[in-house]
């Protein structure tokens, strides 16, 4: 079966409400996209997820192509949005995959992108 990654944006930068407009809007972001995650195991899609705790500005980007690896601060990429959290799921095909996603992107309150894996899983 297929396997996607639907990643979610959010903000580059965020504060204490990970860019929510409140902290009741965020905690009840957090209570729908839980709902979600168990709707996801329930019916048997769920493989893994994850958000992504601190500001796009503490990543690295490692380019190990020339002799000696370069280490550079902070994103690849110079966006406004950066990926907040992912799924991963096992689904029988994309339209499926795009419903889940747009389930997903009402309850975390953002753009979720889908992605097939190369692989499918055997089963």
């Amino acid at each position: 079966m297929p396997r996607y990654l639907m990643a979610v944006y959010g903000p580059a930068e965020f504060d204490e409400n990970y860019g929510y407009p409140s902290r009741e809007e965020m905690l009840q972001s957090f209570a729908e996209t839980e709902a979600f995650n168990e709707r996801l195991k329930a019916s048997g899609h769920w493989v893994f997820a994850d958000g992504l705790d601190q500001a796009s500005t503490t990543a690295a980007v490692v380019d190990g192509q020339g002799e000696e690896p370069l280490v550079t601060d902070g994103p690849y990429l110079e966006t406004k949005e950066h990926i907040g959290g992912f799924w991963v799921i096992d689904v029988p095909d994309r339209d499926l995959a795009l419903e889940l996603a747009a389930e997903a992107s009402k309850a975390c309150r953002g753009k979720v992108e889908v992605r097939p894996f190369n692989t499918e899983v055997p089963g």
